[in-house]
């Protein structure tokens, strides 16, 4: 039977769930055709972007004992290269999201149907008018989690996750997120917020919820504060395949060596095409499957 279960953001990462552009993108006429529609920066180079999820995903090959990939699904568009958001795995099975972004409806039903084709259950999926995007849910612990209020996830959504994943939640905080640059850009609690050890997490302050902040410093974290330019870039957005294990797009120098200050293995892989674009970072390119100590 299938191990599975993700409720940590730094227990070691041990099956991942991919898609690559090949899939999501599919061409360069269809990335032409689609990516205005999609509220990109700029339209991907495919063949760029395929280079760059080589790289991307051979550091993760060489760190996580199982690397998956999502078939091309005619219900999913340019974003369903970021499988992060669509699904929440917890140590009783998956729940379904239902995306805030228009564009995004159809990518949970696809991911559901390749779960259950892995024989992962499927616990539920979040309904009308219930909205909630899996990067407004910020594991802190295993039995503790924090969850964004955004304009991709309200209250309903919030309330139809809990339900779902009971009794896998022991406590939940809630964190209201601001207005930034409107309901039409993307902005989760996991776009401020990346934690790498039980001990330090990448932050980005203007954004940032104070009460979290506030918590995470009672915890005993030590918070690394992202630059305003490096936020831009996605530097605020990392990912921890085991402890103090770090990915991140390049280009985020100070980030990266605030981290290898505080003694953390850092990989830099080229993520204009596939991450800065599309505003989706390491984070939102993986959908753990299984994380465990």
């Amino acid at each position: 039977m299938r191990s599975f279960g993700c409720q940590s953001m730094i227990a070691p990462l041990r099956s991942v769930l991919l898609k690559g552009p090949g899939e999501a993108f599919r061409s360069q006429e269809h990335l032409e055709a689609e990516w205005e529609r999609f509220g990109y920066l700029e339209c991907p180079n495919y063949a760029t972007a395929l280079e760059e999820y080589e790289a991307f995903s051979a550091i993760l090959r060489r760190h996580v004992d199982e690397v998956l990939f999502l078939p091309r699904d005619d219900d999913a568009g340019l974003d369903s290269i970021y499988t992060h958001d669509p699904v929440k795995i917890t140590d009783r099975g998956a729940v379904l999201m239902n995306m805030g972004k228009p564009e995004r409806r159809g990518e949970p039903a696809a991911t559901g149907r390749y779960l259950e084709q892995l024989g992962i259950p499927l616990l539920g999926a979040i309904t009308e008018p219930g909205r909630m995007d899996g990067g407004d849910v910020l594991w802190l612990d295993e039995e503790t989690v924090a969850l964004g209020r955004s304009y991709r996830t309200n209250d309903e959504g919030i309330r139809q996750f809990l339900d779902l994943a009971a009794p896998s939640i022991e406590r939940h905080m809630t964190f209201d997120l601001p207005h930034d640059l409107g309901p039409e850009a993307c902005l989760h609690l996991m776009s401020v917020a990346s934690l790498v050890d039980s001990d330090l997490a990448v932050v980005y302050p203007p954004l940032m919820p104070v009460r979290l902040r506030q918590y995470l410093l009672e915890r005993g974290y030590t918070l690394i504060d992202v630059p305003s330019g490096e936020y831009e870039t996605l530097g605020s957005n990392v990912l921890a395949p085991a402890p103090r294990l770090c990915m991140l797009p390049a280009g985020n120098r100070t980030v990266a060596a605030a981290l290898r200050h505080h003694g953390a293995e850092v990989h830099e892989y080229p993520g204009r095409h596939i991450s800065y674009f599309g505003t989706g970072g390491p984070t939102c390119l993986t959908r753990p499957l299984l994380r465990r100590w």
